[in-house]
């Protein structure tokens, strides 16, 4: 039986090894199983003392001088110890191993030697987390999930939309009762078109009113006009709108307080107004100014009203997406203070590391440098921010403009109506023409 039981195991590795080109293709998670997590395990364990001198991740247990004589010797110990290392674990296109720091150790060296590390085992990448004191986990991808990410699966909730994959394999989902308010920074043909649409797509089925600020004419968000309760094509128009959203939050406030709530959450659902998320694309076009009084006071009006928006309208139900290829000071005093109440932040690849510290720098200094890292081929591919205040790589599914225009279609008749929104923006295209 023993025997037979052998020669039926070299069977099955013969086939592995001979078919492993179309295991990989149908079933890559079980190729990773049976080939890639032993030979990737085993490289891990015999390389890691190596690796651990060589990145200096290893100390000696002696200290580094000593006395001869009345002389101080200093110098590096010979047989330097490496950190102790758990057992390669194995996920579904990678493995995790578990990190117990020397005395004196810091989570900065492991982020410093994470690129050695991911060459010496022969994976894509390296990701080093530190789930308690102590202690460091090392996360190896074998390939980049996001080259090819499939779709994947997310529970339905109000204000939620999945719109992507993560890095991880997981849902990249954009919850916006967890995160109210969202900035997406990027370089022109980026990704974040694609993203605003998936958003809107994800959106479109739920009872939530959507208002589209484009000041490039519509040209973006006019894609989805059939499923918009107001659009803004223009700055003088995005005024309008925004006043109208301000005064709206002011009316939820005063209902809120008559019915003792602290939210429109805590408000029977008979007496809940319509969640409202706000689309601006190219915060830029708000705040310039060609030198006028009166452009002056459009983008100062701009400034505050969104401003204002930001910081009461989570309670209220109001959400602000805010898109642009910059967000930083040099366009206007209000929009530092806007980015500050931005929690969840998306950034695509970039043309400067301004914009990348902008987006990111002021949340974790590694995600800039992992955003700067995107190439002009990885379109879709961005760094986001979750709600426990990590990161990660992740990528927006494609959803082409067909798609986009007959989901909005299909539901168009659950667009919610604002009349004040719809009558501000009225008065201001009745003034124009």
């Amino acid at each position: 039986m023993s025997w037979l039981m052998i020669a039926l195991a070299l069977a099955v590795l013969a086939w592995v090894f001979a078919g492993g080109g179309l295991l990989k293709r149908r079933r890559p998670a079980w190729h990773w199983y049976l080939t890639g997590y032993p030979i990737t395990a085993a490289r891990v364990l015999v390389t890691w003392r190596k690796v651990a001198i060589l990145t200096d991740l290893a100390v000696s247990p002696r200290p580094h001088r000593g006395l001869l004589g009345d002389l101080v010797v200093k110098g590096e110990a010979l047989r330097p110890v490496p950190p102790r290392l758990s057992f390669p674990r194995a996920t579904r296109m990678g493995l995790t191993v578990l990190v117990r720091l020397h005395p004196g150790q810091t989570p900065a060296g492991y982020l410093a030697a994470a690129d050695a590390l991911a060459h010496a085992w022969k994976v894509h990448a390296v990701r080093v987390t530190s789930p308690e004191r102590g202690l460091v986990l090392l996360t190896a991808t074998a390939t980049d999930p996001l080259q090819r990410p499939g779709l994947v699966t997310a529970p339905p909730r109000l204000l939620a939309a999945l719109v992507g994959a993560l890095e991880s394999g997981g849902a990249w989902v954009m919850d916006l009762r967890l995160v109210p308010h969202w900035l997406i920074a990027g370089a022109t043909r980026s990704g974040k078109s694609t993203l605003l649409a998936r958003l809107v797509t994800e959106l479109a089925p739920q009872p939530v009113a959507l208002v589209g600020i484009d000041c490039k004419g519509g040209m973006e968000l006019g894609l989805f006009a059939r499923r918009l309760s107001a659009l803004a094509t223009c700055r003088r128009e995005a005024v309008a709108v925004l006043g109208a959203l301000v005064v709206e939050m002011q009316e939820r406030m005063t209902d809120c307080r008559e019915a003792g709530a602290r939210s429109i959450w805590d408000l029977p659902d008979k007496l809940r107004p319509v969640p409202v998320v706000v689309l601006v694309d190219e915060l830029a076009e708000l705040y310039l100014s060609d030198g006028r009084r009166e452009s002056k006071a459009e983008a100062e009006q701009c400034s505050t009203y969104l401003l204002r928006l930001a910081q009461l309208g989570a309670a209220l139900g109001v959400h602000l997406v805010v898109a642009g290829q910059r967000v930083g000071s040099d366009l206007g005093p209000g929009v530092t203070a806007l980015r500050a109440q931005l929690g969840g932040r998306i950034c695509h690849r970039v043309n400067d590391p301004g914009t990348a510290e902008m987006a990111l720098g002021d949340l974790n200094k590694d995600a800039v440098t992992v955003a700067q890292s995107i190439t002009a081929e990885e379109a879709g591919v961005a760094v986001c921010t979750g709600p426990d205040g990590g990161w990660s790589r992740a990528r927006s599914h494609l959803t082409p403009t067909d798609e986009v225009t007959a989901t909005t279609t299909r539901y168009a008749a659950l667009t919610p109506e604002l009349p004040a929104v719809a009558d501000a923006l009225a008065a201001v295209k009745g003034g124009e023409s």
